[in-house]
């Protein structure tokens, strides 16, 4: 599952992620969950927004047996280590959730208790760049699993 917060605005980027994530679908069971994004206002602090988001994504979520944090202080995996990885929590059938913070980045307790903070870039990237690099990155495995030639 991929649960991420809001859903893409620009066409072309929206397009792309739709188009990776279709990809990703033809090796991994997917299921993507698009929680609101917690409008910001001047009462607002970014640890509230990034709560109530939060609560949005745990509701969601549901009790997955692997919780993953998209977070750019995450470790960062090689394209093979990560698709070994992904592999081997399907052998081992055990559900995984990528989550996706918002526009203020991901609720403290979610990072917190994530199974795992994976880094999808040593920079910080908008939300919607991450879910797409994501969408790549689960493609990706899906063909170095298979011994496929997209990935060289």
């Amino acid at each position: 599952m991929i649960a991420a917060v809001g859903h893409p605005k620009d066409r072309a980027l929206a397009a792309a992620i739709l188009d990776y994530e279709t990809r990703a679908a033809r090796y991994w069971p997917i299921e993507v969950v698009e929680v609101k994004a917690e409008r910001a206002d001047n009462a607002s602090t970014s640890a509230s927004v990034r709560a109530r988001e939060g609560d949005r994504i745990r509701a969601r979520a549901g009790d997955v047996a692997t919780k993953v944090a998209c977070d750019a202080s995450g470790q960062s995996m090689s394209s093979e280590r990560f698709a070994a990885w992904l592999q081997g929590e399907r052998e081992a059938a055990r559900d995984v959730v990528f989550m996706i913070g918002g526009a203020f980045g991901l609720d403290d307790g979610l990072r917190d208790g994530a199974n795992i903070r994976l880094s999808l870039a040593p920079w910080t990237l908008p939300h919607e760049l991450a879910r797409l690099v994501l969408a790549e990155q689960l493609y990706r495995a899906g063909t170095i699993v298979r011994g496929e030639p997209y990935h060289k």
